[in-house]
């Protein structure tokens, strides 16, 4: 069953963290009208957990959400503990999932309108300065409809569907897909790290470099 919270009436980033049942293998997939969000947004350690921070970005909370899951903590204690002391928590959005698939996500009063979050089954959505709710709706509903597929394909999924319901609000300059599985993927390539830093259609790019990631793989399983 999925629980939602909304606030506000329009949309901005938009990311969703989440895991394989199967496989157990975590990732994050995420666009912003922002550049490089990559290198800011998303947190992936395998047998550990995926976290995507944004709103007002801070990057050594996905560094010490990891250190806290690897700990021994559920997310729930995870989130407070990262907002706790966090003079600026009402312009965070946090979002976290563990190998267990335990999920949590905050969303933070002063962050960019349209904003909110869901949680849904292994997955978690959220964004802010978005066109509306539509955009996390129908990201959660493209990753559950591909189930059973790669992780990976299914954020990919998800990210594209989120553009296709409207994105974010102010446009979109960046986007990004990190995925880690149980055992690395490759000696030279452990984790699925793919990122597009600036680009007028950063989605279709990202799209474009990992169907080329797909082939490079094929050819050297």
């Amino acid at each position: 069953m999925r629980s939602k919270y909304f606030l506000g009436d329009s949309n901005s980033t938009f990311s969703i963290v989440a895991r394989c049942p199967e496989t157990l293998a975590l990732g994050v997939s995420v666009s912003s009208a922002s550049i490089a969000v990559g290198s800011a947004v998303p947190h992936v350690e395998p047998n550990v957990g995926a976290l995507a921070v944004q709103g007002y970005t801070n990057f050594s909370q996905g560094v010490n959400g990891l250190r806290l899951l690897r700990s021994g903590l559920p997310p729930e204690a995870v989130i407070n503990a990262l907002l706790e002391r966090d003079h600026l928590k009402e312009r965070r959005q946090i979002s976290i999932i563990d190998s267990f698939s335990r999920k949590v996500a905050f969303t933070g009063r002063e962050t960019l309108e349209w904003r909110g979050h869901i949680i849904g089954r292994d997955c978690v959505a959220a964004g802010n300065a978005l066109t509306s709710g539509a955009v996390l709706e129908a990201m959660v509903e493209a990753f559950e409809k591909s189930e059973g597929e790669w992780l990976a394909e299914r954020l990919m999924r998800a990210l594209e569907a989120g553009q296709m319901a409207g994105g974010d609000r102010r446009g979109n300059r960046s986007a990004a897909l990190l995925v880690a599985e149980r055992e690395p993927i490759h000696e030279s390539r452990p984790m699925v790290n793919l990122r597009v830093d600036l680009h007028s259609e950063p989605i279709k790019k990202l799209r474009r470099i990992f169907e080329a990631y797909k082939s490079w793989l094929r050819l050297i399983r």
